[in-house]
């Protein structure tokens, strides 16, 4: 910006009174003796009709203020504001400092002070002293020169003859004060130059003003640089800037973090970073190139990398730490684990085993093969088996390998490097087992993975790495697999669908998941939980299964087993208007299923052999329970019971009144 013809406006216009600038000193000491005059006259009442207007005013104004011309001394705030104004200025008085002092080289026998935008001295340097905290305001001190540069907010300069006080009269030393402006143009602060008549002239002005530009530039300039410094160090991504011969000018926090101190500036970058296949000082690429860094022998990092020429002729490296770009991709892809022991319900002995053998594995990284019908929360194991484990904390990634197309498995699994097959991604692309790296890959329906993925597999779990198609070097991985199938991988193994190899290598820790028609007396608490949550979600009133309805329910064969239980649940509230569901008001399969069964019969009135009532007896007992959340008197009451025989009925076949009580 230039600031010229405002310097020069500024100038014109305090240089267009009726006393302008002396030319030298002799003209100097002229217009001194013509102040003193003017001076006593205005003592007498009169008005100098050859003293700027402006002083007169400001003469005017000390007079009424009552301010003694005669009595000179300094006033100052209290000591704790002082140091509270010093404090806040400390950039100001930093930055100013140099400027003044280089100023006062031209001008020896002068005195140059600083105050901030309330006439606060703030410094000041050459022979006469002001004051650090000494106030110069027009209201302290009368008129003054920086006390005028306050007042008109522009360049000024004040003859000696026209200081109110009669001390600052005497000492024969003009004068000339310019505003120090910030970004927004506001005025900061004043500096003010006192100079022998001899050194005093036309151009001291524009020094003046020049050296207030100056601080109020240099200020701008450290606001940007700091401005910046802050937005470098907040960025998501590393940044490092070098000089042209590779040296390391700046490196912002996210860069420091990545290499944990090994990169400082001052370093040589390619030589204490040893990055690999790549030279960052002499290269420049703006595509993201992956690149892995070696700065011990003990750390490895990968980052995606872009070099680019900075204006200097160096080089801005910026780059993100591939293990943080997983992690955020595993955040908006939404893959984590949910579910925990707690959170499985049911309490039959079959599901009691498969959750006590499932917990003992939780305390190792050996490979777990999950297996049991669709529907029988295969998943929801893994998940638990994952939060149970020492790497609850890291990535839980779910892979259905019977979902993936044959010819992209392997992309997919293990990842593809920049240019493997026409239509990839641009610089390449992490597998699931990299993006699952430090945590869990959980890989359903691994019966039916191809046969070369099968291969590709064996190799990652004998040598905990991965090579992504089309690359030739190897990427170290540490993941815990858990597979889980509803087929017979024997079977597969005899006929040649699945390698014997990988087999083994799965079924190190083999957990069977038991069908719901294996765990029937799970069916109400079951039944009670997905009528809750559908209520729920549905924001529909609270609707009840009857006891005849649980006992339907129980007497399905459920060969879609859990998920076919939570799905008729849900099926059925939809469509249901009423308050109680009962036994004609499941889906047609589930009432076929139940016609057939005597319990059923007798729910309706019809007789049966006494034998098959009492195998079903604790089934209609454990519903009657369930819909009642425990009640026995009402248990006993809807099953024409005494509560004597009641009780004896739940020791007869082991049920535990706590278990329906909520």
């Amino acid at each position: 910006m230039n600031h010229q013809p405002v310097l020069r406006a500024a100038i014109g216009a305090e240089c267009d009174g009726k006393l302008s600038l002396p030319e030298n000193s002799q003209e100097a000491r002229r217009w001194d003796a013509l102040l003193e005059q003017a001076r006593r006259d205005f003592d007498a009442g009169k008005e100098p009709d050859f003293v700027r207007p402006d002083i007169l005013n400001s003469w005017k104004y000390s007079r009424d203020a009552g301010i003694d011309p005669a009595f000179f001394a300094y006033t100052f705030p209290p000591q704790d504001e002082v140091k509270q104004i010093l404090a806040d200025n400390a950039v100001l008085i930093e930055v100013a400092r140099g400027i003044m002092e280089n100023l006062l080289a031209y001008n020896p026998d002068g005195h140059i002070n600083l105050t901030d935008a309330n006439g606060i001295t703030l410094s000041y340097c050459g022979l006469d002293i002001t004051p650090v905290g000494s106030i110069l305001r027009e209201s302290e001190m009368g008129t003054n020169c920086t006390a005028r540069c306050l007042k008109q907010q522009r360049v000024v300069y004040l003859l000696s003859g026209e200081n109110w006080k009669f001390a600052l009269r005497s000492r024969h030393y003009p004068c000339a004060a310019a505003p120090i402006r910030d970004a927004e143009g506001r005025m900061i602060g004043v500096l003010t130059l006192t100079a022998t008549q001899d050194n005093f002239h036309y151009h001291t002005l524009g020094t003046v003003q020049a050296a207030a530009e100056a601080v109020g530039q240099q200020l701008i300039l450290r606001a940007l640089l700091a401005e910046q410094k802050s937005i470098l160090e907040t960025l998501n991504e590393g940044v490092i800037v070098l000089d042209r011969s590779g040296t390391i000018k700046t490196i912002n926090r996210y860069a420091r973090q990545i290499f944990h101190g090994f990169a400082r500036t001052g370093h040589q970058v390619d030589a204490v970073l040893n990055p690999q296949n790549a030279r960052l000082a002499t290269m420049t690429f703006c595509n993201d190139r992956e690149v892995v860094f070696v700065p011990s022998e003990n750390q490895h990092v990968s980052c995606l990398v872009s070099v680019m020429p900075a204006p200097t002729g160096g080089k801005i490296i910026a780059l993100r730490e591939n293990q943080r770009i997983r992690a955020i991709t595993r955040r908006v892809m939404g893959v984590n684990a949910s579910y925990t022991f707690d959170m499985l319900c049911g309490s039959a002995p079959t599901l009691m085993a498969a959750m006590e053998k499932a917990r003992s594995c939780c305390r190792s990284d050996s490979t777990v093969l999950l297996t049991g019908e669709s529907g029988t929360g295969k998943e929801l194991f893994a998940q638990a088996i994952h939060n149970e484990s020492l790497r609850s904390g890291e990535a839980f990634i779910a892979v259905n390998c019977g979902a993936l197309p044959r010819d992209l498995v392997q992309s997919e699994l293990f990842g593809y490097a920049d240019g493997a097959f026409t239509g990839s991604r641009r610089g390449g692309a992490a597998g699931k087992f990299e993006l699952a790296d430090g945590g869990t890959l959980f890989l359903d329906e691994i019966g039916d993975m191809p046969l070369e993925a099968q291969t590709s597999l064996l190799r990652v779990l004998q040598e905990s790495e991965v090579v992504r198609i089309g690359a030739s070097q190897a990427v170290k991985v540490n993941v815990r697999i858990i597979a889980a199938t509803n087929c017979n991988l024997l079977k597969a193994v005899e006929t040649g669908a699945f390698r014997r190899d990988l087999y083994y290598r799965l079924n190190v820790i083999s957990i069977p998941i038991p069908a719901l028609r294996e765990r029937s007396s799970d069916i109400p608490a079951l039944t009670e939980w997905f009528r809750e949550k559908v209520c729920t979600q549905l924001k529909k009133v609270n609707v009840q299964f009857t006891p005849r309805a649980i006992e339907a329910l129980c007497q399905y064969p459920w060969p879609g087993n859990v998920r076919e239980l939570e799905n008729i649940v849900e099926r059925v509230i939809n469509t249901h208007n009423g308050l109680h569901i009962d036994a004609v008001d499941l889906p047609e399969e589930v009432i076929q299923a139940g016609r057939s069964q005597p319990e059923l019969a007798v729910s309706r009135g019809t007789t049966t052999h006494a034998v098959r009532l009492d195998e079903n007896e604790r089934v209609h007992i454990i519903a009657t329970l369930n819909s009642l959340n425990g009640n026995l008197r009402q248990a006993a009451q809807q099953m024409g019971l005494s509560r004597a025989g009641l009780y004896n009925k739940l020791k007869k076949y082991a049920i535990s009144v706590d278990e329906f009580r909520r």
